[in-house]
């Protein structure tokens, strides 16, 4: 049970630090481009709105996503509770290898957003009146 618990609790560190990430990136987005912390692509360190404009994106995609992970990273868990070291350790990687897909996949939501936003060098996209 102990093995369990620590691979149960392994597999829902991607998730919470989704969830964690995202809202901090909704309520306090780091103000400043900087090379070290935040959602940093070419597209989204061109200026200071690009900046603002990806972390809104990404921390709404990473909150809705990190709970939808943890929710079906819990499920298999749950299968497998008093099972064997075995089973658990190869159910429990395959949890981690498949949270790999959304958290580096919210990366293309996020730059087609900006990229139908901003011009390439930054500027906002002129609306066309309806």
């Amino acid at each position: 049970m102990g093995f369990w618990l620590f691979m149960l609790a392994t597999n829902l560190l991607v998730p919470v630090i989704m969830i964690g990430i995202g809202w901090y990136f909704l309520k306090k987005p780091p103000k400043k481009i900087n090379p070290l912390f935040g959602y940093r692509t070419t597209r989204s360190m061109k200026n200071v709105d690009t900046w603002a404009f990806a972390h809104q994106i990404c921390g709404k995609i990473w909150v809705r996503w990190g709970w939808a992970v943890l929710v079906v990273s819990v499920i298999p868990m749950l299968v497998v509770l008093g099972k064997d070291e075995d089973t658990i350790g190869w159910v429990s990687t395959a949890i981690c290898l498949l949270q790999l897909i959304p958290l580096l996949g919210s990366i293309v939501p996020v730059e087609r957003a900006l990229k139908k936003t901003f011009d390439e060098s930054g500027n906002r996209r002129q609306k066309l009146p309806q």
